[in-house]
Parts: C-alpha cells; sequence; structure tokens
C-alpha cells in the first residue's frame, strides 16, 4: 500500500465532476471576453526561474538533472512561460494579445490551507495594452466570474494599489533603502504584528520614524490621494496617482467598482510587478489568505529578450477559489449525476445497446450493464449513479415491443413503444408516456 504524497491531492468522480463544474464556469467567463485558449509545457529550463528570482528559487521548485544534462523544473507559475511565448512569435501576434489556460503547477513549500505542492489555477493575460481599460477589463473579468460562480457583491472584494506609489513614496526618505525589500515587507504587513513590519521596513533601510511616516501615508483614502502627490512632489508619485484613478474610474464603467476598494498595503509579492495590483480577499475574513491576486507588469517581455510590451493579468487558483465558495455555500454539490440508465433483463443487449447510443447522440450521459448483473444489482447501481431516468429492456417487455420508463426520484413508471423510444425526443421522460 502506498501513500499519497504530501502536499498531493487525489480527487474522486463526485468531487471532481463539482470541480469541472467550477473550472468550466471561470473559462466560459473568460472566452465571454475574448480570451483564447492555450497550452503550455510541464517542464522549463530551471535557468529561466533562476534568471527572474536568484539561486535561491531553486530551494522552491521541483527540479532535477534530465537525461539529456538538462536542469529543469516542473513550472511553478505560467507568467515566464507565457512571456516566453510572446516572444517567440511577437511579430506575428495581434495586439492586444488576450490568452487564458488552466492547468497544473507545482511548488515545493509547506502545505497549509489554501496551498498544496500541486494546485491548478487559471491564468488571464492581456498583453500589448496600457490603457487603463485593460487593467480595468482584468478587474471585470474577475468579478464577473466570482458573481458567476453565484457569488454576492458582499461575499468578496479586491483591494486596489499600484506599486509605483509604493516605490515613489520609499525613494523620497533618506538614506540606503531597499526598494524591492521593503515592498516585499509591505506585502507582508497584514499577516505580521505592526511591530514586526516595522521592522521588517527597517530591516530594508528605513529608520523606526521613517517606518512609522511610511505606514501612515499608506492608510490614505482615495478621496485623498492627492495628498501623496503633495507629499513626495515626484513625477513619478503624480503619474501613478493618475494611473489608479483611471482605472478605477474605468472600473466603474466596467461595472466592478462596486468591488473595488484602495489598499495600499497590497503590495504583491512578485518582483516583476509595475503598476496597479490588486487582490481579492473574503470580505467575511474567513478565508484568512488572498484568494487571488494579479496586476500589471509591463517590463517582463523586455526581460525576456522581447520588445517592450505592456502586460496585466491575474490567476485564480483552486484551493483558495474553492475556500470561498464553500464558506459562501455556492460549491456546487459533490455528487454524480446521470441521465440514464439502461436496464438489461435476459438477452437483451441489442436493444438496450441501441437505446443507449440513441440517446447519447442527443448528449446525454447514459450508463447501461457491463457486468452481467441481476436486476436488483443494476437498480442499486443505478440509484448509486443519480440515475435521473431507468430504461427497462427486459424480455419480457420486449415480447409486448414495450420498454418500461421509471422515473428515479418519484418511483413511478410507464412502458413505452420500443421502436417509438427515444424517437425525436432528446430526453424522453417518464412524463412523455404516462
Amino acid at each position: 500500500m502506498y501513500d499519497r504524497i504530501k502536499g498531493f491531492r487525489d480527487f474522486y468522480p463526485a468531487e471532481m465532476q463539482a470541480r469541472r463544474q467550477v473550472f468550466d464556469d471561470v473559462e466560459d467567463t473568460v472566452r465571454a471576453y475574448g480570451f483564447r485558449e492555450i497550452d503550455t509545457p510541464t517542464l522549463e529550463p530551471a535557468e529561466m526561474y533562476i534568471d527572474k528570482s536568484g539561486e535561491e528559487i531553486v530551494d522552491e521548485l521541483y527540479s532535477f538533472e534530465d537525461q539529456g544534462g538538462r536542469h529543469v523544473a516542473l513550472t511553478p507559475e505560467l507568467t515566464p512561460t507565457v512571456a516566453r511565448m510572446v516572444v517567440a512569435k511577437q511579430q506575428e501576434l495581434s495586439k492586444p494579445i488576450k490568452w487564458f489556460s488552466t492547468r497544473p503547477f507545482w511548488r515545493y513549500e509547506e502545505p497549509q490551507q489554501g496551498r498544496f505542492r500541486e494546485f491548478y489555477q487559471t491564468n488571464v493575460d492581456i498583453f500589448g495594452s496600457s490603457s487603463p481599460d485593460a487593467d480595468a477589463e482584468i478587474l471585470a473579468v474577475a468579478g464577473d466570474m466570482l458573481t458567476n460562480l453565484g457569488l454576492e457583491q458582499s461575499d468578496f472584494e479586491f483591494r486596489v494599489s499600484h506599486r509605483d506609489i509604493l516605490g515613489g513614496l520609499l525613494e523620497t526618505f533618506d538614506g540606503e533603502i531597499d526598494v524591492r525589500e521593503a515592498i516585499r515587507a509591505v506585502d507582508k504587513s497584514a499577516k505580521v504584528e505592526q511591530a514586526e513590519y516595522h521592522d521588517l521596513l527597517v530591516g530594508a533601510g528605513l529608520s523606526y520614524e521613517q517606518a512609522e511616516q511610511f505606514d501612515e501615508l499608506l492608510d490614505v483614502d482615495e478621496a485623498n490621494l492627492d495628498e501623496l502627490i503633495e507629499f513626495a512632489g515626484t513625477e513619478r508619485i503624480e503619474g501613478a496617482v493618475t494611473n489608479l484613478q483611471n482605472v478605477l474610474d474605468a472600473a466603474d464603467d466596467f461595472g466592478v467598482r462596486e468591488h473595488c476598494t484602495l489598499s495600499l498595503e497590497t503590495a504583491r509579492g512578485l518582483d516583476y510587478y509595475t503598476g496597479v495590483v490588486f487582490e481579492c480577499f473574503d470580505s467575511t475574513g474567513e478565508v484568512s489568505r488572498a484568494v487571488f491576486g494579479g496586476g500589471r507588469y509591463d517590463d517582463l517581455i523586455e526581460s525576456f529578450g522581447g520588445q517592450p510590451t505592456p502586460a496585466v493579468g491575474f490567476a485564480p487558483g483552486d484551493a483558495t477559489l474553492s475556500l470561498l465558495l464553500q464558506r459562501a455555500g455556492v460549491w456546487p454539490e459533490e455528487a454524480l449525476s446521470t441521465d440514464y440508465y439502461v436496464l438489461q433483463v435476459g438477452d437483451t443487449r441489442p436493444v438496450a445497446a441501441r437505446i443507449a447510443r440513441d440517446l447519447r447522440a442527443s448528449g446525454n450521459v447514459v450508463e447501461t450493464d457491463v457486468s452481467d448483473r441481476s436486476f436488483g444489482a443494476q437498480m442499486n447501481y443505478a440509484d448509486s449513479i443519480n440515475a435521473d431516468t431507468v430504461v427497462i429492456a427486459g424480455e419480457r417487455d420486449l415480447e409486448n415491443g414495450e420498454v418500461t420508463v421509471k422515473d428515479m426520484e418519484s418511483g413511478d413508471q410507464t412502458t413505452a413503444p420500443v421502436d417509438e423510444f427515444p424517437g425525436d425526443r432528446d430526453r424522453p421522460t417518464y412524463e412523455d408516456f404516462a
């Protein structure tokens, strides 16, 4: 007997049916906005992640040397891969490029609530537009995705920020400040005590007084964003504030503004983010971590050797998204569903098989006996797979030119002419013949 590997999950049919419904609903929303599906490799050169994040990233990868002597890694995220793909055909692709994909990823990290070593994620990206409309569309796709999954406005919020506001404010302070580490500290601010947060800022080069002042500046509300421009007096801050306000204005026109809250404490930990960023949170706080996030990363394509190309996207993961849907009571029922079970009694396989084929041709989910079981065993099985209707092809029925049609919920049954079942009906039921 072998145990499952830590951080990996099994999904049995009933749970997988609920997951499939969620994946399909997410992808239907994304397709409605004109995003086109792509697929990508499971393995990439490990250097692609080392060059972007440093040698220390190897400890977080499932990486190894393959038989050709190449250092490869199971993909921990999609953004570098899609950047590589854009660079490879940048001149051929119509702009904006709007891509999505749903696939598994692997990270060697300690499993915890909403985080596994293997996880599934839908990545949604726009390449080639620097307009605030592109940021707003990403927010709108994310909002529609969640409401199409059954969530209410009160169930979630998007905390929206801007990386250039954070970086621009940090640049105004005297001293040798590691802006990258300071922004990483901001990203951790909601997960640690205030004193520890200030210690992290001090570790990035701020004094305690500067850390407190910086913390106070980030507490500004939307109506007073101009105070940041007055404080810093730099073009970088003015441009970032204007861009953030323009994105929020566009989000209003795109119908997603009601979900957005200004939160300059939202930073996103990845270094490649450059502009507006956001994270989705459970409004009740029961899901204690960000459900997903996204933002703008305008420099990444160029860093992979391509032409300067603005980009923005987001990526909901299956583990945290399921926590939110379950908390809100809209996770799909984890139960099998079957339209028909065609039950055989005696030597009736040719007729039963024909009926099953005809029902499947109309798009129905149909099972029939493949184990030579008794009548009672077949009925028990039909009940276990939640068959809506059982069609009984028995020798005695067929002698009379009939089949029996049984509604499994009510238990009512009647007969139907075998030559007329299913006939031209896409989904015949007991009611059609009663």
